[in-house]
């Protein structure tokens, strides 16, 4: 079969199940095998679709997945949360509309920790919004600075996504990737709080106040602990004396240890955790599973390289190239979760930016960049519908509010895509490059 039909024939009816309620992993395998069905016989298909989903996730390092899950899962109800938010309160209280800044940096802590938008999204929500609520912060308000925060978590490591994201781009050091990320998800943090500053000072929102100096030393000494595991698990990861995944259940073995300490976690709540990450680590490493099968029919059908062909005729110019690919893929984020946007884009796009002179690590984290953009837009952001629900709050209602602060991510997404020292420095200083 021709590939531009084939192309339309795999998107087309990946799109129809997509809008009928399909699940996504479900229509990612029907709509490969639909499309395998017009150049190769059923047996064929059957033995190398289960092939591909097998192999697709007997990899090491995606063990580290359903760890940092269970550590995000552990650290939401762990009293973790709690105390960062403490931490981050101390400072941003000179700032006008301090609170908001402190759900933004304790975004970026719990992020760092989880390595979850929606963990973080739903941590730092849950414990921020009921203040802001009774110091009288419009709910618009506060819900789009959560929003716009809380994927900071897939950038600064360690994150999951990077990891996903190594497994598919192939030989794509996961430490490097993770030390990439860092510069531009703390700008992503500095972007929102300087929209999130301005917005407060227009409106007069007050102060908190500087804390004094014994309450300050007794926060900063209940959050130390949970700060520590930033430095254990990258610091570790990075001097080589343990791998991701290695780290990973480090991470999961300190925060239980933590939230023991704290007497916030039982084994009733444990074995909640466990089952509500086993959920949730099912449905990820499925979704991984038949990508597998998804990216090896279009391997097989040369739709990758006749998209690479179709994005060149446009243009000759790099810049123009990139700007299209990161047009096409904040679309994608629109309608589809991170993980299998990593798996189904990853090797259409990577080819294309690695021929325009890109270095995969700098592509990975522009990828993942755009993804995080994607989860704070409708119809399928996950932090998005978080944020709203903690807040009750309608999509309508935070809209308007939200365009700001997606403008300057908008803007520093670009810095990123153009500017190869934002993600490369820290890495190539560090020697993992």
């Amino acid at each position: 079969m021709n590939i531009v039909l084939t192309t339309i024939l795999l998107f087309a009816v990946f799109g129809i199940l997509l809008f009928i309620g399909c699940p996504i992993s479900v229509g990612i395998v029907i709509s490969s095998i639909v499309t395998a069905v017009s150049t190769l016989s059923w047996d064929q298909i059957t033995f190398i679709t289960m092939q591909k989903m097998n192999s697709g996730v007997e990899s090491f390092s995606l063990l580290a997945v359903p760890l940092f899950i269970l550590a995000g899962n552990i650290m939401n109800n762990g009293g973790i949360a709690r105390r960062l938010v403490n931490f981050a309160k101390l400072f941003c209280g000179w700032i006008p509309g301090s609170l908001a800044q402190a759900n933004v940096l304790g975004n970026m802590l719990f992020g760092a920790l989880s390595g979850s938008a929606v963990a973080a999204s739903s941590a730092m929500g849950g414990c921020i919004y009921p203040i802001q609520e009774e110091e009288g912060y419009d709910p618009a308000f506060a819900t789009a600075v959560n929003i716009a925060s809380a994927p900071t978590g897939l950038l600064i490591p360690p994150t999951s996504a990077f990891i996903v994201y190594s497994t598919v781009a192939g030989g794509v050091s996961i430490s490097a990737l993770f030390m990439a990320g860092y510069i531009p998800g703390i700008l992503m943090g500095l972007g929102t709080m300087v929209v999130a500053f301005i917005y407060a000072k227009k409106h007069k929102y007050p102060t908190s106040g500087r804390v004094p100096m014994k309450d300050a030393l007794k926060i900063t000494f209940e959050a130390l602990p949970s700060l520590l595991l930033i430095v254990i698990v990258i610091g570790g990861i990075v001097a080589g004396i343990f791998t991701a995944t290695e780290g990973a259940g480090v991470c999961v073995l300190y925060c239980l240890i933590l939230s023991i300490l704290y007497k916030s976690i039982n084994m009733k709540s444990f074995m909640k955790i466990l089952l509500n990450s086993a959920a949730t680590s099912g449905i990820i490493l499925f979704l991984i599973s038949a990508s597998s099968a998804m990216s090896w029919v279009m391997a097989y059908s040369g739709i990758p390289a006749a998209i690479s062909e179709g994005l060149m005729s446009i243009s000759t110019n790099k810049y123009v190239i990139l700007l299209l690919m990161n047009i096409i893929l904040l679309v994608i984020g629109m309608f589809m979760d991170i993980t299998p946007a990593i798996l189904i884009f990853t090797p259409i796009f990577l080819p294309i930016a690695e021929s325009l002179g890109m270095s995969s690590i700098q592509f990975g984290v522009m990828l993942i960049f755009n993804m995080c953009m994607g989860s704070m837009t409708p119809p399928v952001g996950s932090v998005l519908f978080v944020s709203c629900g903690i807040s009750k709050i309608t999509i309508e209602q935070v809209t308007k509010t939200l365009l700001p602060y997606f403008a300057v991510l908008l803007g520093i997404l670009l810095a990123v895509t153009y500017i190869p020292a934002l993600s490369m420095a820290v890495p190539t200083l560090l020697g993992l490059i």
